[in-house]
């Protein structure tokens, strides 16, 4: 019996899928349940797998565009081919026979390149010499080299996306610069308790970052809003999405319900999202319906930027590289761990004045992480 492997349903709002990488071969035995290829979406890889075992079969190329329900494959089913008991001539011979063999075996065959005659010490039988730099202006130029790969399905929704969001938004952004001084303090001064406590929870910058822009959004809630036609779409909770940069592109897992979490089960969220979005396990209801969106550009080095709103959002807070800069405190100059933030944010929806005090809302809470847990 041959059994047909299809295109699955992919989730939400999405229809189309690339084959990615076959993982077996046409003529392959496969076993029940094993993946044989990877097909990628516009916004996670998925795995397909046999429902059967037997001899896989498949015309489809890697890199063709493919839709819900489309034939992929097929599998003959078959038992597994039993293991061959069979040894080869070689193993079966005598020792005294393979030691005859191997003593017949001819030594290699050793070329001596010519020697070139030896220089002459008579005036008259100058010697002829070729310089490297002679040799090599007699080989033509190497040619330019380029190549032309097809965009990955991801990165063809990436480009769309930001162009569709340039193209609909009106985006501004706005600057300011926290000093991390007191953040650090804090970690510094808790972080083995804090990690003993949530079960080897690390303490990091983001989490403070997140519980600032909650806060943030309850003064500013245009910024936690979108426009849907002529109408304006607010939002009583804040989902909260984190963009991590993975080799196959950058994507956006969504803390659902952010007002509610803690510290721990922020930077527990954080972590798990971050390692499985780069190893590409995220399941697509995790990267959909985001309200606010967080960019950390400084685990890269990047001093300063201008982050590009997200689909159907209206603000994004870019994060930086932490620098020691000196700056002015009541009359003197000091050294102080300084981060620059940006806020990129809709402006048919959001004025400047709105936008610049939500950043400054924010690093009032980020240079004074007791208002955070005082909620004040």
């Amino acid at each position: 019996m041959t059994v047909e492997i299809k295109v699955p349903v992919l989730g939400e709002s999405l229809s189309q899928a690339t084959v990615a990488r076959w993982l077996k071969k046409t003529g392959d035995f496969v076993k029940a349940g094993e993946t044989i290829l990877e097909l990628e979406t516009d916004k996670v890889t998925l795995d397909v797998s046999s429902p059967v075992q037997g001899i896989l079969e498949y015309s489809l190329t890697e890199g063709t565009d493919v839709e819900v329900g489309q034939f992929l494959a097929s599998v003959e089913e078959k038992e597994a081919p039993a293991p061959s008991n069979s040894s080869s001539a070689e193993d079966t011979k005598p020792a005294e026979q393979t030691e005859n063999v191997i003593s017949e075996v001819q030594e290699p065959k050793v070329e001596i390149a010519p020697v070139a005659p030896a220089i002459s010490s008579s005036e008259d039988d100058k010697p002829s010499f070729t310089s490297s730099f002679e040799a090599e202006s007699d080989v033509a130029p190497t040619a330019q080299r380029e190549r032309r790969e097809p965009m990955s399905r991801l990165r063809r929704t990436i480009a769309h996306n930001l162009k569709d969001s340039q193209n609909t938004a009106v985006i501004l952004t706005t600057f300011n610069e926290v000093d991390m001084t007191a953040v650090k303090e804090l970690r510094a001064q808790y972080k083995e308790l804090f990690e003993k406590k949530y079960d080897g929870t690390r303490l990091g910058f983001m989490s403070f970052f997140a519980r600032a822009v909650v806060k943030a959004l309850e003064d500013f809630p245009a910024l936690n809003a979108s426009i849907d036609g002529n109408d304006v779409i607010y939002r009583d909770f804040v989902n909260l999405g984190i963009a991590v940069g993975t080799e196959r592109g950058l994507v956006v897992p969504v803390i659902k319900g952010a007002e509610h979490l803690g510290f721990a089960e922020l930077e527990n969220k954080i972590a798990n999202y971050g390692k499985r979005a780069r190893s590409g396990n995220l399941a697509l209801n995790e990267l959909e319906g985001g309200s606010f969106t967080i960019t950390n550009g400084g685990v890269f080095g990047s001093l300063l930027s201008t982050p590009i709103l997200n689909s159907k959002q209206s603000g994004v807070l870019g994060m930086h590289a932490i620098q020691d800069r000196p700056v002015a405190k009541n009359g003197e100059v000091v050294i102080r761990p300084m981060m620059y933030i940006a806020l990129s944010y809709d402006h048919r929806l959001v004025d400047g004045r709105e936008a610049v005090s939500f950043l400054v809302r924010v690093k009032e809470l980020i240079e004074d992480p007791r208002r955070l847990l005082l909620e004040v």
